[in-house]
């Protein structure tokens, strides 16, 4: 993209944002369908964080305080969840939740109970650690099977790993950091496969650590291969390098950037999985493409030039085609940024909607093109 390009967009962006902003008040966003407007769910959902992310965003880039004002409140909002009960409702999501709230807002303002906030999520989330299978637990018994996802990881995991790091990071413990490296090393040797696609569960035996099986998911099947799945591995690989320096991560990462983008249709779109059938008439995926775009820009930033190059053309080609195809510039009373994204084809859930981590990491993909450099991911 031109850099006139990138600051049109961006403009657009500031005002779709600044109008969601006036709109959504007190919602924590998921979906947004035909009619436009966005659900509320409850804080504890996985998707809690990706809102006032958006808000912290644009406020470190704008300097307006009223994006400041309006994400202050989130992180003391999903605190109250690391301290309900037997934590039953939180999960392996919980870098979703913090990094974008709690931790972002500490970096940016220093606010001690932004640290102190992610500190607890970060050890929350290291209790979740089977140090036998080396993974870290996914969802909690009654998500999908009781006694069975006590052995579950899955792909999406990898991106939440950025909060282990930085609390590594923060506290000058290495424990967080061996977890979250131990459990990517597991995510190269059962979840990304030879050519760079990736499985999206793996059951393990919780008692012995040993591999059963994968499973399908929210992909066509245990075999296929779900583009938001590509996306969540090629960018939490390449955050797993940035962290450890391992140059097996990096290599990860270009190795499922590379399937990713051979399996871009000519639009630039991709479908919610690549390994169906039959192409034809199935739904895309938005938010896959936006989180893949701000993966693959990490990428072109730990490579040298020549390479860099490649990723970054990529990361540009994918966001163009989210612009034209996707956004939703004209339709002022829509709330949302991004149309045509998939949550969960198999349960017939989300189809063709608008999803707010979607709008999250194409907001964050144009704020890198802009040189935003606050990384939380």
């Amino acid at each position: 993209m031109k850099p006139q390009e990138v600051d049109k967009i961006w403009e657009q962006l500031v005002s779709k944002v600044s109008a969601m902003a006036e709109r959504m008040q007190d919602k924590s966003p998921h979906r947004a369908d035909k009619s436009g407007v966005y659900d509320s769910m409850p804080t504890w959902w996985w998707t809690s964080g990706f809102w006032p992310g958006m808000l912290w965003i644009l406020f470190d880039m704008t300097n307006e305080p009223v994006f400041k004002e309006k994400a202050w409140k989130w992180d003391a909002e999903l605190e109250n969840w690391l301290h309900e009960g037997e934590l039953g409702q939180l999960h392996h999501d919980v870098g979703f939740q913090f990094l974008p709230t709690a931790v972002i807002k500490y970096i940016l303002t220093g606010d001690r109970d932004g640290k102190r906030i992610g500190l607890t999520a970060a050890n929350f989330m290291a209790g979740r650690y089977n140090p036998v299978g080396k993974f870290i637990r996914a969802w909690n018994d009654d998500t999908w099977e009781k006694d069975k996802t006590t052995g579950w990881a899955i792909i999406d995991c990898s991106l939440n790993l950025s909060l282990l790091f930085w609390a590594a990071n923060e506290t000058s413990d290495p424990r967080f950091k061996h977890i979250a490296t131990a459990h990517a090393d597991t995510v190269l040797q059962h979840f990304i496969r030879p050519d760079g696609s990736v499985n999206h569960i793996v059951s393990f035996d919780a008692e012995t650590g040993e591999f059963i099986e994968s499973l399908g998911g929210q992909g066509f099947g245990p075999h296929s291969s779900w583009s938001r799945g590509q996306a969540w591995a090629l960018y939490g690989m390449a955050n797993t390098y940035r962290y450890t320096g391992e140059k097996r991560f990096l290599d990860a990462a270009k190795r499922v950037a590379h399937y990713f983008v051979a399996c871009l249709p000519e639009d630039g779109v991709p479908y919610w999985d690549f390994r169906t059938p039959d192409l034809v008439d199935e739904p895309r995926d938005s938010s896959a493409g936006a989180i893949a775009a701000s993966g693959l820009l990490e990428i072109a930033q730990l490579t040298d030039s020549a390479e860099s190059r490649l990723y970054q053309s990529a990361a540009e080609r994918i966001l163009a085609s989210l612009t034209q195809h996707c956004g939703t510039w004209d339709m002022p009373e829509h709330e949302a940024i991004l149309l045509n994204a998939t949550g969960h084809k198999p349960g017939n859930a989300n189809v063709d909607v608008s999803l707010i981590y979607g709008d999250y990491y194409y907001v964050e993909a144009m704020a890198k093109l802009k040189g935003w450099s606050h990384r939380i991911f």
